[in-house]
């Protein structure tokens, strides 16, 4: 089989996807912590490239928050791409960037619960469970009812729990990038201007 042609160099992808604005008033409780733009794009190039999971494929991106994995897969060419969140004001920022950037993208208001069928592919950079235990499981749950394959980043530190966890759910994983990410002061328990935290990016494909 041929190769896939590169539709954007990955550069190219994280700067477009830097323009997309954080969240413009992130609420502790929820961990709303915007993916950095660099490991967005690390993210879409593996899933789009390298697996391919996003061109031509049915994408949908749980707790989307401003939108950058939505976007960035609409612009590797994902056939249909939906967002949704509880947050109305991430979702504008995330509609006025998709706007801006000629994309048609379908974005939800509600609860990722709420949501019904079957995609292809679902991203996702859900809370890490730190302020609501086991947040992180409830959109793992929620993301295996949906998606054939789904790519999903967490805490290195609950790597052993969420690998047990999958296997007694009948879901394959594995890592495909290990990296920290970085967590800029935004809430006022933070200390330092940025901080950084060891994740996980997993692969997981739905029994």
């Amino acid at each position: 089989m041929p190769a896939k042609a590169i539709l954007i160099r990955k550069q190219e992808l994280a700067r477009t996807l830097q323009s997309v604005g954080p969240h413009p008033d992130p609420r502790a409780y929820l961990e709303q912590y915007t993916i950095p733009a660099d490991l967005a794009a690390d993210i879409l190039f593996l899933a789009c490239y390298v697996h391919e999971d996003i061109d031509g494929k049915f994408v949908l991106d749980l707790g989307t928050g401003t939108g950058r994995l939505a976007i960035g897969a609409s612009i590797l060419g994902a056939e249909y791409v939906v967002g949704i969140d509880i947050d109305r004001l991430a979702l504008n920022v995330a509609s006025e960037s998709c706007k801006r950037l000629g994309l048609e993208i379908d974005w939800l208001f509600g609860e990722v619960g709420s949501l019904r069928g079957q995609v292809d592919t679902v991203l996702m950079n859900p809370p890490f469970g730190t302020r609501q235990p086991h947040a992180d499981v409830k959109f793992l749950q929620i993301a295996l009812e949906l998606g054939k394959t789904i790519y999903s980043i967490h805490k290195a530190s609950t790597r052993r729990f969420l690998q047990g966890w999958l296997r007694e759910h009948g879901a394959d994983n594995v890592r495909v990038i290990s990296t920290d990410m970085e967590i800029p002061h935004q809430f006022p328990f933070h200390t330092r201007k940025r901080d950084y935290v060891a994740v996980d990016v997993l692969r997981i494909q739905s029994s």
